[in-house]
């Protein structure tokens, strides 16, 4: 007897490009403990290096309750790029080692992005820039680094085109710093996009950034205390800038969290507070191995 019941949907019957489009909307911990084990026809699909060109190491931070480890699966997803990963994002997990090991092997990343990396000291991040030439977006949110190491990213990577350099928002009363802003503007000539969320520099640096980076289109001064945008910095940065975010404007589409703080509450270096970020907006993100021993990555398979 017939009936009204709508038909079933097998996703283990979608078509491979379809199937591909979904899982690559997954993160890189998502694909390597859930989706690859779905069936045989997924797993054939995970182990594709064109699905690691973009590698996403999202995740919550909570690293004491993973099961998980989050090196050995980040290095793994690079194995399995076979040298084509052009995009990638590693939160709260970094070293010097684990950069290493990803620029070794993967010398056309185009797109880089560190949140909460505090064990990837200057030394390890100059020593990936050296070998990051086509670099092109990278992001630096929450992390600890000088303007030494700033300095050297602009002399290896001369094609950046996107920075984002983010700290936590803090009323910077007595703390005025311009080393960042002078260190971008005389070796990040060709921006078009910067990001300088909570920065402590004042009128003097943004003057340098103005002054350096005449492709500039876009520039988020949001949280950045120190700089007044008014009168004729104002009128210059309206004529030369076409999105401009002013330090007191609105952080609703800002991705972490943008509380402010008094600047004795925390240490500046390591600021903490993410408890607003949001995990799920990922769907617009970037996307442009040999090692299958199942036995050395065990935590990985059934």
């Amino acid at each position: 007897m017939a009936t009204d019941d709508p038909p079933s949907h097998n996703w283990l019957d979608l078509p491979r490009e379809i199937a591909t489009t979904i899982l690559l909307k997954l993160g890189a911990v998502e694909i390597l403990t859930t989706a690859q084990r779905v069936c045989t026809s997924w797993r054939s699909i995970c182990a594709d290096p064109a699905m690691w060109r973009s590698i996403d190491m999202r995740n919550t931070g909570d690293l004491s309750g993973m099961d998980h480890d989050l090196v050995a699966m980040c290095r793994h997803a690079v194995d399995r790029s076979h040298g084509g990963c052009v995009d990638i994002n590693i939160e709260y997990f970094g070293t010097d080692e684990l950069l290493k090991y990803t620029t070794d092997r993967c010398n056309h990343i185009r797109r880089l992005r560190l949140v909460c990396c505090n064990n990837i000291s200057d030394e390890g991040l100059c020593e990936a820039a050296t070998k990051l030439p086509l670099l092109e977006v990278l992001e630096l949110s929450y992390c600890s680094f000088s303007k030494e190491a700033l300095e050297t990213i602009g002399q290896c990577c001369p094609l950046l085109k996107s920075f984002k350099l983010n700290s936590q928002g803090y009323r910077y009363t007595h703390m005025e710093c311009d080393d960042e802003a002078q260190a971008i503007a005389k070796n990040m000539h060709g921006l078009r996009h910067l990001q300088l969320f909570g920065n402590k520099m004042t009128n003097e640096g943004l003057k340098a950034i103005l002054d350096s980076c005449p492709h500039l289109e876009h520039l988020d001064l949001r949280r950045c205390f120190n700089v007044n945008i008014g009168g004729n910095l104002g009128k210059r940065c309206t004529e030369q800038i076409k999105d401009l975010r002013r330090p007191y404007d609105p952080t609703d589409d800002y991705e972490f969290d943008a509380t402010i703080h008094d600047e004795e509450s925390f240490d500046d270096d390591y600021p903490s507070g993410f408890s607003d970020i949001d995990f799920s907006d990922y769907d617009n993100y970037y996307e442009f191995s040999d090692y299958d021993d199942y036995s050395v990555y065990g935590f990985l398979y059934d």
